[in-house]
């Protein structure tokens, strides 16, 4: 656990660093676009955000390499050098997009070749754990399409989320918490080195969207852009496709005692085929009314539009910085509740905590002009705008407004230069008069 601690650590603080030097790259370079009429911040803002991410990966896929326990992972597995050779091509495919704007076709294909050459290295899915079934074998093309489909739907599900400053690296860190947590518990309780590589993944994913967050916060100062939002979304089904398609499920069925005690322990593994898809749930559930939408209308499945959950999240009044965290309420819901099922399926307060949390994301979806208050004990800790000063604040303003005495002449204060005008006919007059 210190390993990977000290791996998420070294990408955060990597990708941290050179956030800032890519920013101004990105606004020397131009990569700075106008404002779309689908986009939500008012002023052009840099992207290519994917650049510190991608040095990031590689710092933490360098620095396991050299440590004790974690560089028995590129002994055994190739997984990896996999993992690199896709997420440096998809990055430059970003890259590219984020300065000239290519096709969207163009990126599609470039998706599909970066998860043929994970494949080709041997990352893919090669049997599938069925309940009542058990492990089903696919074929080398079964695979290879699986595998495709995973990776292009992850990729876009992500990209496709990435509206509001801070959306995308918050869900996908949380996402990859959740993954880490499973993945831990799968490679350190039943012994399963397999589990090893998604577990690695997991963790520097972490390290990328934690260290690029304080940049991307609202009021985001960068942009992943495409370069970073297709990047970890990648490195997001390579974890899933590790777990999912490498993991023998018998293996965890040799330690269990009766038939009973079996099923019980197999349970964890058949949530590897939910896991994945309850990780990106939220940007699924985006993804796919996104395509009817459009295809209903006659559009291109890729035509950009102001339809996506967090913009109707801003239409019904909730702000910026309270959509985004929503969203993050929904997907941290979603993916630990599925991870505290895989660890305990039978018990029913797992289910009734979900149950009452999903209660309390209803309630804070019907109520988007509210804004809580803090106590007083709390007021130096929570953003100004949670605090209780301002009625004594706007008090003071009215006082020292009152207490200001008006220029002559000034136009636009309160009527001040007809009344300063007004005034002085009469002392004109008067003195018009002794004449």
């Amino acid at each position: 656990m210190r390993e990977y601690l000290l791996t998420l650590c070294i990408t955060a603080a990597v990708t941290y660093l050179l956030t800032g030097p890519v920013r101004k790259f990105a606004i020397v370079a131009g990569a700075m676009p106008e404002i779309r009429a689908r986009d939500v911040h008012r002023e052009p803002t840099p992207r290519l955000g994917g650049i510190a991410m991608f040095f990031g990966l590689c710092a933490g896929l360098l620095v396991a390499d050299h440590l004790t326990n974690l560089s028995e992972v590129f002994e055994k597995s190739n997984e990896p050098r996999a993992l690199l050779s896709g997420a440096a091509l998809i990055w430059l495919i970003g890259v590219l997009d984020d300065k000239f704007e290519i096709d969207a076709l163009i990126k599609l294909g470039g998706q599909m070749i970066a998860a043929g050459v994970m494949v080709m290295q041997g990352l893919t899915i090669l049997w599938l754990p069925i309940p009542s079934v058990g492990s089903v074998a696919l074929t080398q093309w079964q695979g290879t399409l699986l595998t495709v489909a995973l990776v292009v739907i992850t990729i876009n599900a992500v990209n496709f989320v990435d509206g509001l400053d801070g959306l995308a690296a918050g869900m996908v860190c949380i996402a990859a918490a959740a993954f880490f947590l499973y993945a831990y518990r799968i490679w350190y309780s039943y012994g399963i080195e397999a589990a090893a590589p998604a577990t690695l993944f997991s963790a520097i994913l972490m390290g990328m969207c934690l260290g690029f967050l304080p940049h991307n916060m609202h009021p985001a100062r960068i942009f992943m852009g495409d370069s970073g939002s297709m990047l970890i979304g990648l490195v997001l089904a390579a974890g899933a496709i590790s777990i999912t398609g490498q993991i023998d499920p018998d293996a965890l069925k040799l330690f269990a005692g009766s038939e009973k005690a079996a099923v019980h322990q197999t349970v964890p593994v058949y949530i590897p085929l939910l896991l994945p898809l309850t990780i990106i749930a939220v940007p699924a559930a985006d993804l796919i009314s996104a395509i009817v939408r459009r295809t209903w209308r006659g559009q291109s499945p890729f035509a950009a539009d102001r339809g996506h959950l967090h913009h109707r999240l801003l239409e019904i009044g909730h702000s910026h910085s309270r959509a985004v965290w929503i969203m993050y309420f929904w997907s941290a819901l979603i993916a630990f509740g599925s991870l505290a099922y895989s660890v305990n399926s039978a018990s029913m307060w797992i289910v009734l905590g979900v149950v009452f949390l999903s209660a309390i994301g209803l309630v804070l979806l019907l109520l988007p002009r509210f804004t809580p208050r803090a106590p007083m004990w709390a007021q130096h800790i929570v953003p100004p705008r949670y605090r209780r000063r301002r009625r004594a604040a706007v008090a003071e303003a009215v006082e020292v407004e009152q207490r200001t005495p008006v220029a002559v002449g000034v136009a636009g204060v309160n009527g001040a230069t007809a009344l300063s005008a007004r005034s002085h006919v009469p002392e004109r007059r008067k003195a018009e008069t002794s004449r």
